[in-house]
C-alpha cells in the first residue's frame, strides 16, 4: 500500500463535522471511515439508532437526514458535515407524534423493540408526506425495515388508523 494513502486514511487523521442533531448544533472529530451508525451511537449517545445488518437492508439503523429516511449503516460520519440528523431520541417527547405512539401501542404493533426506532421514524416520513394511503401504498413503504416479532399486520393497521385520523 502506498504511503500517501497510508497518510491520508490514518484512523489518527480526524475531520471535523458541523451538523444539527436533534435540534442541537455540534461540531465533532470523526475518523473518516467511520459509519455514521457508529458514530452516532458511541460518539453522540444515540443508542436508539439500532445496527442490525450493516447492509442496510433492515432499516433499524434509520433516521432522518435532512428531513429525509435514510440507513446510517451506509453512510459515513463526515459525510453529515452541515446538516441535520434527527434520531428517535429526537422524537421521543414531540407531542406532534403522540398519536404515533398511541397507535403503535394499541395495535400491538411492536414487540421486541429492535426493530422500533427505524419503525418509528420510517411512519414519522410517512406522515411527513401528508398523503392518504392505502394499506397496500403502507406496506410498500414500510417494506424497508425487517421486524421478526410481529408479522407486520399490527403496524400497517396502526399507520394506516393514524394517518386516517390525521388527514380526513
Amino acid at each position: 500500500m502506498n504511503n500517501t494513502f497510508m497518510k491520508i486514511y490514518n484512523s489518527k487523521n480526524k475531520m471535523s463535522v458541523k451538523f444539527k442533531l436533534n435540534d442541537k448544533n455540534l461540531v465533532k472529530e470523526v475518523e473518516p471511515r467511520l459509519l455514521l451508525s457508529d458514530f452516532l451511537r458511541y460518539d453522540c449517545n444515540q443508542t436508539g439508532t439500532h445496527v442490525g445488518c450493516e447492509h442496510g437492508i433492515c432499516g433499524a439503523c434509520t433516521i432522518l437526514y435532512n428531513n429525509k429516511p435514510i440507513r446510517s449503516c451506509l453512510m459515513l460520519a463526515p459525510q453529515i458535515n452541515n446538516s441535520e440528523i434527527t434520531t428517535v431520541e429526537g422524537l421521543a417527547n414531540d407531542h406532534n407524534y403522540k398519536d404515533v405512539r398511541e397507535g403503535l401501542k394499541k395495535h400491538h404493533a411492536l414487540q421486541c423493540g429492535y426493530c422500533t426506532p427505524g419503525f418509528f421514524i420510517t411512519i414519522i416520513s410517512i406522515l411527513n408526506e401528508k398523503t392518504i394511503f392505502n394499506k397496500a401504498q403502507i406496506k410498500e413503504k414500510l417494506s424497508g425495515n425487517i421486524c421478526r416479532c410481529t408479522g407486520y399486520a399490527g403496524i400497517v393497521d396502526a399507520v394506516s388508523e393514524i394517518i386516517k385520523k390525521r388527514y380526513k
